[in-house]
């Protein structure tokens, strides 16, 4: 008897992490996808591919990821056809600090992508999986969010916000059977960080941020560090005294 497929959606759905993370669903078990994104055709491109690869069904979703109404209009939308068994939140962008420093508007556009889109998102798709109880969802914060830098603290600002709203949904589903997953990558090669590669940036590979990301989320992990070895130098930098931290130019 075949198995009933998994529901899995993912907002964000055209990030390279993203990709690899449905690509390895797809191929594990049989798995139906809600894709979310803003560019139709690659979209569309992504779900044929995950088709060849095993998917029992793709749905696309083309929608502002910005607007209130519109994420609440994208939740309903996903889970119209049934309750989602697994949700990843993956969508953000890597601002250029300099330039938010000096236009405020590019600064609240990096604030809203990056920390409160996603923070609405896992608002919405969690108040479905308290009310069924049951679901796992997996917001993609960042190593950024642990500790104010001044290379990049808008962007580590926003992830701070994604890491803290995270941790009270993870507070409000202790003693259910809802996981909530929180992941912390480190610098990624990815077309985002294309910049940092060039620049001579030590970066991991998306397939092995992928590998710990959906490993971590069926193990139903509070914290994925992604790699691993993030943990240990995060927690070194959040606990280095101010008067050491502010000699370091990072």
């Amino acid at each position: 008897m075949q198995a009933t497929p998994r529901r899995i959606a993912i907002v964000g759905a055209t990030s390279s992490i993203a990709e690899h993370c449905a690509r390895r669903w797809a191929e594990s078990a049989p798995s139906e996808f809600v894709l979310v994104a803003r560019d139709a055709d690659r979209t569309e491109r992504i779900a044929a591919d995950l088709r060849v690869r095993g998917a029992t069904r793709t749905s696309v979703i083309v929608a502002d990821f910005t607007r209130p109404a519109s994420i609440a209009d994208i939740v309903r939308r996903a889970v119209a056809d049934g309750p989602l068994d697994l949700v990843l939140i993956a969508h953000g962008n890597l601002p250029d600090q300099p330039v938010c420093e000096r236009d405020l508007e590019a600064c609240e556009s990096a604030l809203v992508v990056n920390g409160t889109s996603p923070a609405l998102f896992a608002e919405a798709f969690a108040a479905g999986m308290f009310e069924r109880g049951a679901g796992t969802l997996v917001v993609i914060g960042s190593v950024a969010g642990d500790r104010g830098r001044r290379s990049n603290y808008v962007y580590g600002a926003a992830k701070g916000l994604v890491t803290r709203y995270v941790q009270g949904l993870q507070h409000r589903a202790a003693g259910t059977a809802v996981r909530i997953v929180l992941v912390k990558p480190g610098p990624t090669d990815t077309p985002m960080t294309a910049h940092l590669r060039q620049q001579g940036a030590k970066l991991a590979s998306v397939e092995s941020v992928a590998a710990c990301i959906v490993d971590g989320a069926a193990k139903g992990r509070p914290v994925i560090y992604a790699p691993a070895k993030w943990a240990l130098i995060m927690m070194v930098i959040r606990h280095l005294p101010k008067v050491v931290f502010d000699r370091m130019n990072i």
